[in-house]
């Protein structure tokens, strides 16, 4: 059972963070903090398969619900990840109907997609039986597009209708760069996309997320405010960075 799609077919906030360091001691203590999911970042750092592998091992130890972003139009990682057995993969950039239907279908089983066959740790190694895994198990895993472009927002309409597609996760900064004002993810422009794309997917009943680094409860509020459902927050770079200044700054006061 995935707690996590059980979350969103219920229409309930889900709250994430971000890793992006390849250490699993990070899942190890971020997992037993309570959030819904932890979101592992393969397309804009250094984890690689490897890495993730054990990253997910570490996650599992303290039972954390792991999602995972997976480099751009990169069929072969998302191969590698999925028959991990994750629960949730998340395709950054997408830009059009072709893209975002070609993504899905990778991820199930003909009919219903072209992924081709090989669970590994997915059905632990073949101690799980692979008739289930097929019929039920490899439809557990949640399936989530980036709406990082404006050429996404334009298509809203025809996403929102795809199905397979469990949740459309904002990037704001890049939504922003697409239209020359990068930088500026709460810029009003960028906003009026945002509620302009969430309008859609709310009349199609769809569940709406946001991706930041900025975790301020006043960002967070804002998202919140706009419709969204799946916010992550923060980066585990993010706290060690701030964590470090902290206690730089009181050493120098004693």
């Amino acid at each position: 059972m995935n707690r996590l799609r059980d979350k969103i077919e219920r229409g309930e906030d889900i709250r994430g963070i971000h890793v992006t360091l390849d250490d699993p001691g990070l899942c190890a203590i971020l997992g037993r903090l309570g959030f819904d999911f932890i979101w592992v970042d393969m397309e804009h750092t250094y984890i690689d398969c490897r890495s993730l592998y054990i990253h997910l091992n570490a996650a599992k130890a303290v039972n954390a619900s792991i999602i995972v972003r997976v480099p751009q139009n990169d069929k072969v990682t998302l191969k590698k990840v999925i028959e991990m057995g994750v629960d949730g993969v998340i395709f950054p950039m997408i830009t059009s109907v072709s893209e975002a239907s070609e993504a899905i279908a990778a991820t199930f089983y003909p009919p219903k997609g072209n992924r081709g066959f090989g669970p590994r740790d997915a059905i632990a190694y073949g101690l799980w039986d692979v008739l289930e895994y097929i019929e039920k198990g490899s439809l557990e895993m949640c399936r989530f597009i980036q709406v990082e472009h404006v050429m996404a927002v334009d298509c809203m309409e025809e996403l929102a209708q795809i199905n397979g597609i469990d949740g459309y996760i904002f990037g704001p900064n890049d939504l922003s760069g697409s239209i020359g004002q990068l930088g500026y993810p709460r810029g009003k422009s960028t906003e009026d996309l945002m509620r302009k794309a969430i309008g859609v997917l709310n009349r199609y009943g769809k569940y709406a997320g946001v991706s930041t680094g900025d975790f301020r409860e006043e960002t967070l509020r804002y998202f919140k405010s706009l419709g969204i459902s799946m916010i992550s927050a923060g980066a585990d770079t993010d706290f060690l960075l701030y964590g470090a200044k902290a206690a730089l700054k009181n050493l120098r006061k004693v």
